[in-house]
């Protein structure tokens, strides 16, 4: 398993777009095979960063979600949807294996 961790830098009047943005994704990455682990915003200490996380079964999954990603309509409107509110003004993405407990 692999799992993506999102650090945005969100403008601080726009985290009701944000939001909304986070939403179309949560509901985006199952349809291609992803686990949404949902975002995390801000509650307390800096006021302008969220994170987000998700996980495929392996980098090879993830290389097809991008792919596969790229060509379809509603990823595309998600993707207008940020850069026309700019409720964002940058993100980082590292990759993580994670190590969880064993099944009982």
């Amino acid at each position: 398993m692999i799992t993506c961790y999102l650090r945005y830098e969100v403008r601080p009047d726009k985290f009701a777009d944000f939001e909304a943005y986070g939403a179309m994704w949560l509901e985006l990455m199952p349809r291609f095979g992803g686990i949404h682990h949902g975002y995390f915003l801000p509650s307390e200490g800096a006021s302008d960063v969220a994170l987000a996380m998700f996980s495929f079964p392996s980098l090879a999954a993830y290389e097809q979600y991008r792919k596969d990603s790229a060509l379809d309509p509603d990823v595309q409107k998600a993707i207008a949807f940020a850069r026309d509110t700019r409720c964002f003004v940058r993100y980082e993405r590292s990759f993580f294996r994670p190590l969880l407990p064993e099944a009982a």
